[in-house]
């Protein structure tokens, strides 16, 4: 293990592209190569794995070679979730690669199968390329032996079957075998079935209709005046990360990115957590894609009719009902060899506090935003209440807190005053509806909860609020104290919060989680949705400026297509941790609109 005095050095994550439909996701490097697909869906086994697949993997990924390669471009279609590289060779030979997975509306619903289609075509010279499928499977324990056809090749082990159909030769991707793109050519990979149609055919309809879906989604955003492209991006990104076919929204689509090298903080972030999703909801509801909130109230319904014990979990399966059995996978040794490479989360197994407020702040809105087919009745605010009664028997009883912290429990700030949120937000629900006698019940426990933060997180010698009731830690969460409604922005305690964390909790510009050891040591890398609240948090108390510069200092720190993970390294900016961390999209999107100036008429 090592802590923030101890920092090792070692290459980070290369920098990666997403592709995806909202039922799998690619994660490709800047050379084409398909590095991480989750099959066949975003939680699946991992079919290509080479991303965690030790220093030199020689197995789980797709790529496209070209001989002699010296130089490579990156980026999306404007709008879109499709992908562009372009890679030129010594002898100034290049290459066009397009990746995308489809995603349009057809007989009236979402076409999101999974499937990724690929393009090769020769833009310059002529082109020698080199084609390798090797796809793993359950976990790295197999590889998927190459089974030719006529125009496809199936990939085939004890754990199951995926198909390769193409216009290339079989005999050159059969073999490997070096070719000329003297034309454009085409790869669609697809579940072990007959491919029945055209494959120039199907190309062009699927590339126009997932192109023109895109456009439309974005088209209808509503966007800051300021950086608008970020703000795009980073809309997209989460659209990606959500499971349209049960409402689920991922933290992350990998797992055991390591937060930081030879950490041993390698987490499965593939999973659905209640309090990640809220930030999600709110972020896309900002900017009026509130479709996917409408998908993720569906997905709470069935976490609350499926949950068997006293509380609900703090993380779900995209099914909320299947395991999240934490294992270690011994046939993926980890990404540069750093691991282990945790299959599932143990954090399923925690009390954390923090979640019912969670389920109720996002839920918050059907109340009240008329652009929604069906509002918010008083049907489902009976159903919000009985996790409103748990957060108001819970919010002083230890937890292991938004940290999720495996080896102690405190009253933690952050969860009691979600829990406050949880009853805060009832009672203006039931103000909304009319319920005077409702209203007064959970107004009351609100105030009951409040006044117990401020009396108990409060710590006078430090000048902060704490981490913890009666403790001295310092906890970025408590950013967010004004946010939840606990205290005013102007209040002066929240200032002086804010001036403290920031002094004591910033590395070379960016904010830990917080200080103190935990069950791995020292934290050495910034957890990059802290940075984003300490900008939001030092805009309220009207350090404007100062919050403008920190959020671009940010932004710069996205990689070659806008993307952000989970962490950032202070010393040297690399980026680390699961990618694309949902957190970390949010924060630009929300801080974006909080510091943008008006539009310009």
């Amino acid at each position: 293990m090592t802590d923030a005095s101890t920092h090792i050095q070692r290459p980070a994550p290369p920098p990666m592209a997403i592709i995806g439909n909202s039922t799998i996701a690619a994660l490709i490097d800047q050379k084409a190569r398909i590095l991480w697909t989750c099959w066949p869906r975003i939680d699946g086994d991992p079919l290509f794995s080479a991303l965690v697949g030790g220093p030199d993997p020689q197995r789980g990924f797709l790529s496209v070679e070209l001989e002699g390669m010296t130089a490579s471009t990156q980026s999306y279609e404007r709008n879109t979730a499709i992908l562009i590289t372009v890679m030129t060779a010594a002898d100034g030979s290049a290459i066009r690669v397009t990746d995308f997975a489809p995603r349009f509306k057809q007989y009236d619903r979402i076409f999101r199968p999974p499937m990724i289609l690929r393009r090769i075509e020769p833009i310059a010279g002529t082109p020698r390329v080199r084609v390798k499928m090797r796809p793993t499977m359950a976990y790295g324990r197999h590889d998927g032996r190459p089974i030719p056809g006529s125009n496809h090749i199936r990939y085939v082990s004890e754990a199951g079957a995926v198909r390769l159909t193409s216009d290339i030769p079989v005999a050159y991707l059969s073999s490997e075998a070096q070719f000329v793109v003297t034309r454009p050519m085409t790869m669609i990979i697809h579940a072990d079935e007959t491919f029945p149609n055209s494959i120039e055919d199907v190309w062009f309809a699927f590339l126009r209709s997932t192109r023109q879906y895109w456009l439309d989604w974005v088209r209808y955003l509503s966007i800051p005046y300021e950086w608008q492209d970020a703000v795009i991006r980073a809309a997209v990104t989460l659209k990606m990360c959500s499971c349209e076919e049960t409402g689920a929204i991922v933290a992350a689509l990998t797992t055991s990115i390591p937060e930081a090298p030879g950490t041993g903080r390698n987490w499965d972030y593939r999973f659905c957590w209640l309090r990640d999703a809220y930030f999600t909801v709110h972020a896309l509801n900002k900017l009026g894609a509130t479709l996917t909130m409408e998908r993720f109230l569906d997905y709470m319904r069935s976490v609350i009719a499926t949950e068997k014990g006293p509380y609900l979990k703090p993380v779900y399966a995209i099914v909320p009902e299947h395991s999240l059995h934490e294992w270690i996978s011994e046939s993926l040794t980890g990404f540069d060899g750093d691991g282990p490479v945790r299959i599932g989360n143990a954090a399923a197994e925690q009390i954390q506090h923090d979640v019912t407020g969670s389920m109720i702040l996002a839920a918050s809105q059907m109340f009240y935003d008329h652009r929604l087919p069906k509002l918010g009745d008083a049907a489902l605010f009976h159903e919000l209440e009985a996790l409103g009664e748990t957060a108001a028997a819970m919010a002083f009883e230890p937890d292991a807190g938004i940290w999720e912290y495996r080896g102690r429990q405190s009253v933690h700030t952050h969860s009691a005053a979600m829990c406050f949120a949880a009853c805060d937000r009832l009672a203006k629900i039931a103000e909304r509806l009319e319920l005077r006698v409702r209203q007064d019940y959970w107004q009351a426990h609100a105030e009951r909860i409040r006044a117990a933060i401020l009396e108990r997180s409060w710590n006078e010698a430090e000048g902060f609020f704490a981490a913890s009731f009666d403790g001295s830690g310092a906890d970025a969460s408590t950013l967010l104290l004004h946010e939840l409604g606990v205290v005013e922005a102007s209040d002066p305690r929240f200032v002086r919060t804010v001036e403290a964390l920031q002094k004591r909790l910033t590395r070379q510009g960016y904010l830990l989680r917080y200080d103190e050891r935990d069950d791995f040591g020292t934290p050495s890398t910034s957890f990059t949705i802290c940075t984003f609240w300490l900008a939001d948090a030092l805009y309220a108390i009207g350090r404007v400026e100062e919050a403008r510069e920190i959020f671009e200092a940010l932004l710069a720190r996205r990689n070659h297509v806008g993307i952000l993970s989970e962490d950032i390294d202070p010393e040297t900016g690399d980026l680390w941790g699961n990618f694309p961390q949902t957190y970390s999209m949010v924060g630009i999107i929300v801080t974006a609109m909080r510091l943008s100036r008006d539009w310009i008429h």
